[in-house]
């Protein structure tokens, strides 16, 4: 079917007021031509949100940790069958309000720069090549690859977002053209161009001094004129009127009505294009304005099938919401994406073993599990529980151990002084599983509307990277017992762990981010050994907030594995695991449009597991090279005790290219670095791991 065509069609039919009506986020019906209402706004980072039940899979920054593109493509096919389900259902009994259509706003493609920034757990981590690899794998599991869009996603926040939550409604995201193209914009470009992104949603920051939902370059002269863009654009929430009240870059919601439309953003999540025809009505907007923007959404409506009577995807039924098979799958996806940071052998755990204490505020909550933008699960597991499910035979020790996770002194004299109870509870089992971290009510994004919460949680940005004092108070009392610990922090950010790295009766971390409603059963399966850890970190853990930045800088200096100028603590790609794996055989043969870079991996331990083989690159003769080297490729493998399998990647034109001063992108050198292994190249990833990256040395011709 031409969409367009028909799309055009449809809006020709339309009165002015009714294509007006149309740009809503809550567009009414026009039941003279057959098009009932819809409501733009819904969510899936990780599992439909905000709906009902639906499968709850590992926060976003989590699935980033899975290096797997191919696993983030299953997810995203899953989450997009069950919004089919719902919406076939809902529709049905013409339920269509908010959540419960078909334009799912996500993914989230910031580039998290800064661990404090609270929606940092929504992104794919630190890294354009990694960000932008997962983005397209889960836009494409989203859309589909039928006649008509199983759902359409939408790339977001375009472009230069990420904190502070406080500021957003009045910031502007300073950055140089370099930092522009190098980093901010890759992830946007390869979901328009590669996974043909059907959604565009605009930040509420300005960039460059331009607010982003109206900006002329980003949105005229990038998205749609570079790019080619033919999807429709969506304001975010509420972000038309921080024009006229935070920017003060217009004077009215009239004028911020047409700037925005005639900048090409055709939907509104707030109440700014209830203005739309008053500013027609002052010429400030065209009856062109109006209806190109129309025909557009027109188009992503009709390329759903919402107006066709043979659309594949309408026979999905309502029992693939939260089946067992989608459960399981997020089950799996929660085991590739802890990542184990510390391991001194006491890991996995015998489920022979007598006695386990199991204390910390995260150890029996379902908050932890759920993260930001989440729907309901179906069920849910806590780490507790999971413990229960896997290791039944094993006497357990509970302590709540300090439920509260505020920084006031007065919350640690609590009646039954909960320290002393986890403390108890360690000497009595002489090994302790810790469960310490946040959950959304700690970190996550501004409430505009208030916090639900009462009491004085940010739900924002974290006002530090290390954990709450009153964790902090309890972990030491549990290490001065002597006993044995190991450590599972649930955060959506890299935490500040130092100290406890360097505690010798803290013998194991596992960071098991929040993984989902289900989540504590993947992370007791790899405590107990069911299942080796493989996740690698997609963001850097520094070793103290010192070494961070001004966090209002957007200035890609200091910041990131590629820029960073002191050795991390536990670096970006990292991630140990109960077998070993030994690299060997790399070659470069050349071809046509690229380099075929191919190697070999042996498990050479005595347990079956995954690993993510990584790719990195450095041009040696460019000074406009990141100052350590990028991430180029990534790939994961499955091998038993002595198995062996060829990996191989391909390193295309762009992959030799450095972006100058100016954000040029073009190949400046002839010679390269090429390192593959199961970390970065840099020498703290080489001291933790105990190996190095296999190295070899290109010579390219510029083209």
């Amino acid at each position: 079917m031409d969409f367009e065509k028909r799309a055009r069609e449809l809006v020709e039919q339309m009165t002015l007021e009714e294509r007006a009506s149309q740009l809503r986020f809550d567009a009414p019906a026009i039941e003279r031509l057959g098009i009932p209402r819809y409501h733009w706004w819904n969510e899936a980072l990780h599992g439909l949100a905000r709906a009902g039940t639906a499968t709850m899979f590992p926060q976003a920054i989590g699935l980033a940790a899975m290096f797997d593109a191919e696993e983030m493509r299953r997810i995203g096919d899953i989450i997009s069958t069950e919004a089919r389900a719902k919406y076939n259902r809902y529709s049905a009994e013409e339920d269509r309000d908010i959540y419960k259509g078909l334009t799912l706003w996500s993914p989230n493609v910031n580039i998290f720069r800064d661990p404090r920034w609270g929606r940092g757990q929504e992104t794919y981590g630190e890294d354009p090549y990694l960000t932008a690899e997962l983005a397209v794998a889960f836009i494409k599991g989203i859309q589909g690859e039928g006649k008509y869009l199983k759902a359409a996603a939408c790339a977001k926040h375009f472009a230069v977002h990420s904190g502070p939550e406080e500021l957003r409604h009045e910031f502007d995201a300073e950055v140089s053209e370099k930092d522009l193209w190098e980093t901010y914009l890759p992830a946007f470009e390869a979901c328009v161009k590669d996974a043909h992104v059907e959604g565009v949603m605009g930040a509420y920051n300005r960039t460059n001094g331009e607010p982003c939902c109206a900006h002329k370059r980003l949105m005229q002269e990038i998205l749609r004129g570079q790019w080619g863009f033919d999807g429709y654009f969506t304001s975010d929430c509420w972000a038309l009127k921080d024009f006229h009240e935070n920017h003060h870059v217009t004077n009215s919601a009239a004028e911020s009505a047409a700037l925005a439309l005639k900048r090409g953003c055709d939907i509104n999540c707030g109440s700014v294009y209830l203005k739309v025809m008053q500013a027609y009505q002052e010429g400030l907007v065209t009856e062109e304005d109006i209806t190109e923007a129309a025909v557009r959404v027109t188009r992503t409506r009709l390329r759903l099938g919402m107006l066709a009577e043979d659309c594949e995807y309408d026979s999905i039924p309502y029992e693939a919401v939260g089946c067992r098979k989608h459960r399981q799958e997020a089950v799996k996806a929660a085991e590739e994406s802890a990542v184990l940071l510390k391991n001194t052998g006491i890991l996995p755990l015998g489920k022979d073993r007598k006695k386990l204490a199991v204390i910390g505020p995260n150890a029996d909550s379902r908050m932890a599990l759920i993260a930001n933008y989440h729907g309901t699960a179906p069920r849910y597991v806590t780490v507790l529980e999971g413990i229960e499910i896997t290791a039944p035979e094993v006497e357990l020790v509970y302590s709540e151990g300090c439920a509260v996770m505020k920084n006031r002194v007065e919350d640690l004299a609590l009646p039954g002084d909960r320290i002393s109870e986890a403390v108890i509870a360690a000497k009595e089992a002489g090994t302790a599983v810790v469960c310490v971290g946040l959950d959304e009510r700690y970190e996550g994004e501004q409430h505009d509307t208030g916090n639900p919460f009462g009491g004085d949680v940010t739900m924002a940005d974290r006002p530090a990277t290390a954990l709450p004092d009153s964790q902090k108070a309890m972990l030491e009392a549990v290490i001065a017992t002597g006993a044995d610990i190991i450590l599972v922090n649930m955060t959506g950010s890299a935490t500040e762990l130092k100290w406890l790295e360097e505690t010798p009766n803290v013998k194991a971390i596992l960071q098991a981010w929040y993984p989902g409603g289900e989540g504590g059963l993947a992370v007791a399966r790899i405590l107990f050994g069911d299942v080796s850890p493989s996740g690698k970190l997609p963001v850097t853990f520094y070793e103290s907030e010192a070494d961070l930045p001004e966090f209002t800088d957007y200035s890609m200096k200091g910041r990131t594995y590629r820029y960073m100028e002191r050795p991390a603590l536990y670096p970006f790609g990292y991630g140990l695991s109960y077998t070993d794996f030994t690299y060997s055989g790399l070659t470069a043969e050349p071809e046509e449009d690229g380099v075929r870079i191919r190697a070999r991996i042996r498990n050479t331990g005595a347990r079956e597991g995954a690993e993510a083989a990584q790719l990195y690159i450095k041009d040696l003769d460019s000074p406009f090279e990141v100052p350590n080297h990028r991430l180029a490729g990534f790939t994961r493998v499955f091998l038993q005790p002595g198995e062996e399998q060829e990996v191989e990647f391909f390193l295309p034109p762009k992959a030799f290219m450095i972006v100058d001063q100016q954000g040029q992108r073009r190949q400046d050198g002839t010679h390269f670095a090429v390192y593959v292994g199961g970390s970065q190249p840099d020498e703290r990833s080489c001291r933790l791991m105990g190996k190095r990256p296999l190295e070899l040395r290109l010579e390219r011709e510029k083209a």
